[in-house]
């Protein structure tokens, strides 16, 4: 799905990533975590195709960024950014229907065929909104958007799907929904890779399976997330001592007392 290999990116005659080389696998469920400023959002944007890297390769679905229509190519890639900057009143169905256009509103004198439309209300009932297609986004609340989004981002069937910190600005039961929205996910969608950013352990579906740290712009670790997600890795990847645990599927990271790294 996913093919990076010695990565850099340069942006202002700064360097935000170096040397990064990653792999993800058909049906993969990554997790991206490091601290702010880590390059997070640079690496995800290299792994949508919104950005092209200074040096190195990115294969993205089997295709090369340099050498194919990279809107093509986004055509098959889900994003789900809590930050929708959705503002007019459209309702989920409508927002749903947006993720086959790559638009924020409904493009003008543009209608969706029959199946398009079935198929946005099957996502919404999947996704657990199904009672709401019609009510205005202004109305819902962030759980409901974030569970929207996600039904816009599988519309198009893509093969790859980005998840941007989707638990920003939820409170804990729909933080839990919204997990529990994802691990349906991959009961659906067995083929469907995704890579899901954030900064809290406490914020990964069971269905995770991999996990990659990254700090000052490098990869500290990638690979099957129990071997990932450490207390010694963690600890490192965030400068701090961290104590990991992992119990039914998910992860929960305190800090330990002691003098710290920073």
């Amino acid at each position: 799905m996913l093919e990076l290999k010695d990565v850099d990116f340069v942006r202002d005659g700064k360097e935000l990533l170096s040397r990064v080389s990653l792999t993800v696998g058909e049906g993969e469920r990554w997790a991206l975590l490091g601290p702010n400023g880590a390059g997070k959002s640079t690496l995800l944007g290299l792994c949508g195709a919104v950005t092209h890297p200074t040096r190195g390769t990115a294969e993205i679905l089997g295709q090369r960024l340099g050498t194919v229509d990279i809107r093509t190519l986004r055509e098959s890639i889900g994003h789900v950014n809590p930050r929708h900057p959705l503002r007019s009143p459209l309702s989920i169905r409508d927002v749903v229907l947006t993720g086959l256009t790559g638009t924020v509103e409904r493009m003008p004198r543009w209608e969706p065929t029959a199946a398009e439309s079935a198929r946005a209300l099957e996502l919404i009932d999947l996704l657990g909104v199904g009672a709401l297609a019609d009510a205005p986004w202004t109305t819902i609340s962030q759980g409901e958007r974030g569970r929207a989004l996600i039904a816009r981002a599988l519309i198009s069937d893509p093969q790859l799907m980005l998840l941007d910190e989707p638990s920003t600005g939820l409170d804990v039961a729909a933080r839990e929904q919204l997990l529990e929205t994802l691990d349906q996910i991959d009961a659906t969608h067995p083929r469907l890779a995704w890579i899901l950013v954030t900064h809290h352990l406490e914020e990964l579906p069971t269905s995770t399976t991999h996990a990659a740290l990254i700090r000052n712009g490098r990869l500290l670790a990638a690979g099957d997330a129990p071997d990932v997600l450490t207390t010694d890795l963690v600890s490192e990847a965030f400068n701090h001592p961290i104590q990991i645990t992992q119990a039914a599927g998910r992860w929960t990271a305190t800090a330990q007392p002691g003098t710290s790294r920073r």
